[in-house]
């Protein structure tokens, strides 16, 4: 039998094959995450002397008051709202009074700030008294619905295995790359994998052994992502597969430093200030030094070398907007925070980085709700932006400059759902998207093959229809679980979560990667306005792949395990 014909059909079973163990490689990253976690138990408990109950403690940091969204509610009208947060730290647990009205007590001494409370001693609020217990004190099971979300108790997949298939999943994309119809370079997605390799297992080796963390599923699946963003370059432009490589490394050491950093939520209290002056200086310098590249001044040339900004301030915006729950129930912090979300926004529209601005907004809404607890609060926000925007078409009217880039916006949108009405104009790009969508089936026509590759901005913007014609739209659709699925991750891990700055961090990072990838594949496909925003880990761009490794270190820290079990 003829050799090429062996090898076609080689290659064509990989293509079959290769979405069928995506599908395996996801499921198992996620099914790890869900495993090794500690017994469902209370970490304290209160008992009351009056009345004999006792109450639960389940979370390191629990809020106190007559509201009926805090963690632990107490219907007694001396008692404030949001009265005091009951939390625990390496120290022990303590007890901090959040301007409550009748004040918190400590064995009958009222307190300022935090206090220590031990094991029998009493807390006053209100008139109301407690006991601080043991957790083995509270006899009576718990209500998992409530406090915990499901886990499973069976065994997680050893590390090393799911990095092995990891790995052999990208060998399978370096193997059909050197068989494309252009037959040049034919070796190179073999050194490509072989640098990919070089990264992923040293990574891999470090979390290991030098740091003897149990659990490596979240950075394998950002691995995997990564590599198959990396491969999707190679036929394209191949030193920007190496670019896109270079820039994984150095979100990869970013993601180290913000776990390691974040590690004492109450120390990176302290550098909130300085962090939100450090992103307003980065966004300003945008509209002082950037150029303009496809209607928005969000990018900053040095040289040969060019970054965006605001993929940077997103996981600064992020830090900012959260805290220890103590601190996050006084209105000083609410107000600053509100007052740089605001900024940041109105930056971003000074832009015309309105793609960007929209995550920004929602990632502010997503803040303020975990913050409160009632979807109402994020009505306020909505009708400020509305009237911002009318605002803005007021300008637009008046002010040249304005009008140009309100213009400009304008025309984006004018083309939503209308893309076949101008398939060679306005709505070119996104036509293009869906015709080649259609034509690479359910397992596409191999990397490299494709002729999408050759429509501008196809590696970032439109991504999601490359990967659909080259690898298939069952490959396409995997991938895009495989970040969605994040959110769902996220949420599970907060009642956990050592305190609400990880649990705010970790949902809003997860809510970030969402929106940013829902506007990336339904603009691209055109339910949704195309905006121009990239798919995380996917597309290419230096700036982003950092960013999405530092969005990554959030959910991380916000897992229980990542500072308490070693190996």
């Amino acid at each position: 039998m003829d050799l090429s014909v062996i090898t076609d059909a080689g290659v064509i079973g990989l293509r079959v094959l290769m979405p069928f163990f995506a599908i395996i490689i996801v499921y198992q990253c996620y099914a790890a995450m869900r495993r090794r976690r500690r017994p469902e138990k209370p970490l304290v408990s209160l008992y009351n002397p009056n009345s004999g109950g006792m109450i639960p403690v389940v979370f390191w940091e629990n809020s106190i008051g007559r509201s009926k969204s805090s963690d632990i509610v107490i219907n007694d009208l001396s008692v404030s709202r949001n009265h005091c947060v009951l939390l625990r730290r390496k120290a022990g647990w303590f007890v901090s009074d959040v301007g409550s009205v009748t004040g918190t007590y400590v064995n009958g001494v009222r307190i300022h700030g935090r206090a220590q409370v031990l094991i029998d001693d009493i807390i006053t609020v209100g008139s109301t008294e407690y006991q601080l217990k043991r957790g083995d004190d509270f006899n009576s099971p718990l209500r998992s619905s409530k406090f915990f979300s499901k886990v499973s108790d069976k065994p997680a997949i050893q590390a090393w295995k799911l990095m092995f298939m990891i790995t052999l999943f990208h060998l399978f994309m370096a193997v059909e790359a050197m068989f494309w119809n252009e037959g040049k370079n034919v070796y190179s997605p073999l050194i490509l994998f072989g640098a990919l390799a070089v990264v992923e297992w040293g990574f891999f080796s470090v979390s290991y052994f030098a740091l003897r963390r149990v659990n490596f599923e979240l950075e394998a699946l950002g691995l995997f992502l990564t590599g198959i963003g990396v491969f999707m370059l190679v036929r394209q432009v191949e030193r920007s597969a190496y670019t896109q490589l270079i820039a994984a490394g150095l979100g990869i050491v970013l993601y180290c430093v913000i776990v390691k950093f974040i590690e004492d939520p109450d120390k990176v209290q302290k550098i909130r200030i300085p962090m939100m002056i450090v992103s307003v200086v980065l966004l300003a310098s945008s509209i002082l030094l950037g150029g303009v590249i496809n209607g928005a001044a969000n990018w900053v040339t040095f040289g040969s070398i060019s970054f965006q900004p605001s993929e940077l301030v997103k996981t600064i915006f992020i830090f900012v907007g959260a805290s220890p729950l103590d601190k996050l129930q006084t209105k000083r912090n609410l107000i600053e925070f509100i007052i740089y979300s605001a900024v940041c926004v109105a930056l971003l529209a000074l832009m015309s980085d309105f793609g960007t601005a929209l995550i920004f907004f929602v990632t502010f809404l997503l803040v303020v709700f975990m913050r409160s607890g009632d979807i109402k609060t994020i009505l306020l926000p909505v009708a400020a932006v509305v009237g911002a925007f009318f605002s803005m078409r007021f300008l637009a009217s008046i002010i040249p400059a304005i009008q140009n880039r309100f213009n400009y916006v304008l025309a984006r949108f004018g083309t939503y759902r209308h893309v076949w009405d101008d398939p060679q104009g306005g709505g070119w790009q996104q036509a293009q998207a869906l015709t080649y969508i259609a034509s690479g089936g359910l397992f596409g026509v191999g990397i490299g093959n494709g002729y999408f590759k050759t429509i501008p901005e196809s590696e970032s913007d439109c991504v999601f229809a490359l990967i659909s014609e080259e690898m298939g739209i069952i490959l396409a659709i995997v991938i895009a679980l495989a970040v969605a699925l994040l959110i769902v991750y996220a949420r599970a891990i907060t009642t956990r979560s050592r305190s609400t700055f990880y649990s705010i961090t970790a949902c809003c990072a997860a809510g970030l990667l969402l929106v940013q990838l829902s506007l990336n594949v339904f603009g691209c496909t055109d339910i949704l306005p195309f905006t121009g925003v990239t798919f995380p880990f996917i597309s290419a761009g230096g700036s982003s792949m950092i960013s999405c490794w530092g969005l990554l270190a959030f959910i991380k820290a916000a897992d229980e395990r990542t500072y308490s079990i070693k190996r």
